[in-house]
């Protein structure tokens, strides 16, 4: 026990004399730590379980009922969410106080929430609106004040702290639309579990119109009691919603996300071998830094009657304090930046919040991977330290214990385990994928020395600077094969998940048929608008998208003007994945050729004399498209008819549309009408939801809007990640073992001054060794990534047929993105070498005073 104290008290007065490469060791352990454990505290005040949402919800009351357009069976959760009646009725008579204290006694508070288009200072935007007396004693809680007063008569309202961010201020006055009032703002309120939200608070029926049942509005419950499981039942069978504080109470937090089942396990798992490996590998050569500059003070110890075990112990005393000292601030400066972020991003982005919320046991487990890194990490240093030969250290001739030459048969027998297990995997999951690349992980860091030693050979044949660089990396093996192997690691994830993820969304963009091509905005509005509100409606639609070309459609309507719903049906039936293309584009020869994307002579004559243009043969049989015409009552679509009419086949603009251009005259001839209503444009708007709702508010009409962005950006998001990640791993891997052999190699650069050579030849040997280190690294993490990357694309983008058929299908897709692959192989490694060499001390250093 005495030894291993000792062994820590010299451990930490080393790790404070030499504070850089303390700092180093414990940026490289701590950093994964307190990222993980930022993210798990923001995602755990993130996640709210029903309990946490009770306040906003039910503020003090005991419970809240929500009315149903029937008085049919409800069926919800104990949560009160998900209430539906799974059964329509006949009697649509609304509730009254009266009946609902029969079934619950209790004093009642009207509630009624719904959404309203407010006009704020930036333009019209969509806001929720919450009915309810917020200075009623029953209310406490829901809403916190933090300027002004609440609402206390018709026509007042208080506003969102983000509404206020916007500019709205206590005192103004605001337009909405639908209903459209005018409104004045006495305050500012803010939702506990959502801040960041666009909200609007009233008295019931003081902006919007009263609700019938079944439209988000209830009442709020003051009982004398509790309100248990069994009065719950009751008064679902009665037709009424329910949400419970007694049960919410009673169910305590058992509802938060765990980690329990075995895909959580098993993916848990993987994801920690992983972070240990690569902390190791990035670790281990900051370790062997320390150990060269200590190389004598253990000498003197083992000259004085220390033994290997007490170099060993002290060595591995290292990883211990730097590892715990790590870990401990990880945790600490992760919980503390965990919170800051997610409150900041919850009043940005609109994201669900709750009480600070730190999950201990993850978070505690964590820390302990920290400190395992550590110790794993300092284990190869340990074992070079008792192995080192105290004569030699001290009289000053101390060189680094080379690795034994060894054939690579563990790698290559891990590899080929690694490779038959995923072969297995490709028949199975995404999840049993991910644990056999484990196998063939460790077989490539396993043959990483051998590939250092074999690409050694090519030493003779290279300029003097990539000469000496390669070289020394040669001779000590050990350290450059484990930061080649963490830029092996990187690297391969880097390209695996890149190689997936984009054909994940390739093969989503490609099954996304639509008869419009990718990048199309289309706005429309009800056939009900009238001539004038179009009319408005085609010049807010110009103003927003100025200098692009904008074609207009028609909607199909009945004799009386109302709504239908058209419906081309596909003849691949049932082998289509979508059986129908809904509300196909209604217009003449300018909307064909936008369509298109060109002028297309013959296809216009054909739509010109009443032919519809198909982009695809699914929807023609025998020179024919059928339509199903539907009335569409509310959310009700009931078919009416079919209608066939002539059509012939030509091409789209983009190779995934598919559907139909119909022409009006041919609807014309059904005894169909059509009515201009659509507009189409190429250009997307940045907020499909704010464009959407300014331009409701601007026309005061019901108007939709649809993006089709195909998922581009997505894709461009992932792989931007995935180099990120990849740049810091890389470049961490590279200058910790830059920096140990620019130390090791310092009496050749000092003999290459020595004889003339230049500064910049200093520069160029240290940046050729981060290039080799990294280039060797990325090139066998490409290879290695391309195989694990290419095999992941059958569980991700599979048929899902298990077994064997699986196998032999292969994948749906197959999308390598290449230039994503280019930047990370070749680019990498360049940016590595460049700041190697721009940040190498050029000035001779002297090995001793000369008088």
């Amino acid at each position: 026990m005495s030894a291993f104290l000792a062994a820590l008290r010299i451990s930490r007065r080393d790790a404070w004399r030499f504070k850089g490469r303390s700092a180093l060791i414990m940026v490289m352990i701590g950093l994964p730590v307190l990222v993980i454990t930022a993210v798990l505290t923001g995602a755990a005040t993130t996640s709210l379980t029903p309990k946490e949402r009770a306040v906003s919800r039910l503020g003090a009351a005991d419970a809240s009922l929500l009315t149903f357009p029937y008085r049919t069976p409800v069926r919800q959760e104990d949560s009160g969410d998900s209430a539906y009646q799974p059964k329509s009725g006949t009697s649509q008579r609304p509730w009254t106080p009266a009946e609902i204290n029969t079934l619950l006694p209790g004093r009642l508070l009207r509630y009624q929430t719904s959404q309203a288009n407010v006009r704020l200072p930036d333009g019209f935007n969509q806001a929720d609106v919450v009915e309810v007396d917020l200075r009623d004693p029953m209310t406490a809680g829901m809403r916190t004040l933090h300027q002004g007063r609440y609402a206390a008569a018709p026509g007042e309202v208080t506003i969102s702290p983000k509404m206020a961010d916007l500019g709205v201020r206590v005192g103004d006055t605001l337009t909405v639309r639908r209903p459209d009032r005018t409104v004045q703002v006495v305050g500012v309120a803010e939702n506990p579990n959502r801040p960041g939200n666009l909200e609007l608070t009233a008295l019931p029926e003081g902006l919007l119109n009263h609700q019938n049942d079944g439209n988000s509005s209830g009442w709020l419950v003051d009982t004398a009691g509790p309100v248990m499981r069994s009065k719950m039942a009751q008064l679902n069978d009665a037709g009424l919603g329910v949400t419970s504080r007694a049960v919410l109470d009673a169910r305590g937090d058992d509802s938060r996300g765990n980690v329990n089942d075995t895909r959580d396990l098993a993916q848990l798992g993987v994801v920690i071998v992983f972070v240990v490996m690569e902390t190791v590998l990035l670790a281990g050569p900051a370790f062997a830094v320390g150990l060269r500059r200590r190389r004598r003070e253990l000498a003197v110890i083992s000259a004085q009657g220390g033994s290997p075990r007490h170099l060993r112990l002290i060595v591995l005393a290292d990883g211990l304090v730097l590892g715990g000292a790590a870990a401990v601030l990880g945790v600490v400066l992760g919980i503390g930046p965990g919170l800051l972020v997610e409150s900041v991003l919850a009043r940005e982005l609109d994201w669900s919040h709750g009480p600070a919320d730190v999950p201990w046991l993850p978070v505690l487990g964590v820390a302990a991977l920290g400190l395992v890194s550590g110790l794993i990490a300092a284990i190869v240093p340990a074992v070079q330290a008792s192995r080192q030969n105290t004569a030699q250290v001290l009289a000053g001739r101390a060189a680094e214990v080379r690795g034994r030459a060894r054939r690579p048969l563990l790698g290559i027998v891990l590899v080929t385990a690694g490779l038959g297990a995923i072969g297995y995997a490709m028949t199975r999951g995404q999840v049993t994928m991910i644990a056999a690349f484990v196998p063939f992980v460790f077989g490539m860091v396993a043959l990483t020395p051998w590939l250092v030693q074999a690409t050694s050979r090519i030493a003779a044949r290279l300029p003097l600077p990539l000469r000496l660089s390669v070289r020394d990396a040669a001779r000590h093996r050990v350290r450059t094969a484990s930061a080649t192997a963490a830029v092996m690691a990187a690297t391969m994830g880097a390209v695996a998940i890149g190689i997936g993820s984009s054909s994940a969304y390739t093969q989503q963009e490609e099954r996304n048929v639509t008869v419009f091509p990718l990048g199309t905005t289309v706005i429309g509005g009800a056939t009900a608008l009238d001539g004038q509100t179009w009319a408005r409606l085609k010049d807010a639609v110009r103003a927003r998208f100025p200098g692009t070309d904008i074609v207009t459609g028609h909607e199909v309507t009945d004799a009386k003007g109302r709504d239908l719903w058209l419906t081309v049906p596909r003849t691949c039936e049932p082998a289509c994945a979508q059986r129908f293309y809904d509300r196909p584009p209604i217009g003449g020869a300018d909307l064909l050729a936008f369509l298109q994307k060109r002028r297309d002579p013959q296809a216009a004559a054909a739509l010109a004399a009443g032919k519809a243009v198909a982009f695809s043969t699914d929807v023609v049989s025998d020179g024919m498209i059928e339509l199903t015409v539907s009335d569409l009552d509310s959310d009700t679509v009931k078919e009416r008819k079919r209608i066939r009419i002539p059509a012939v086949v030509s091409s789209g603009a983009d190779p995934r549309q598919a559907g139909a251009v119909i022409p009006p005259q041919a609807l014309a001839k059904a005894g169909l009408g059509t009515v201009e209503r659509v507009l189409y444009t190429a250009s997307p708007p940045q907020d499909d939801r704010r464009m959407e709702a300014d331009l409701q508010g601007e026309v005061n009409g019901n108007v939709y809007l649809y993006a089709d962005r195909g998922r581009a950006a997505d894709r461009a998001l992932v792989l931007l990640v995935l180099l990120g990640a990849a740049l810091v791993l890389v470049l961490g891997g590279t200058f910790a073992a830059t920096g140990l052999a620019a130390a090791d190699m310092r009496p050749d650069l000092n003999n290459l001054s020595a004889v003339g050579a230049a500064p910049r030849v200093r520069r160029l040997v240290v940046a050729a060794q981060a290039a080799y280190i990294a280039g060797l690294g990325a090139a066998v993490g490409l290879v290695a990534g391309a195989v694990a990357g290419v095999a992941l694309t059958w569980p991700m983008t599979g048929t899902g047929s298990g077994g064997m058929n699986a196998l032999l299908e292969g994948p749906g897709t197959i999308d390598v993105p290449w230039s994503f692959l280019a930047v990370v192989v070749l680019g990498l490694p360049l940016v590595a070498a460049l700041v190697a060499g721009l940040f190498t001390r050029t000035r001779l250093v002297l090995a001793r005073r000369v008088a």
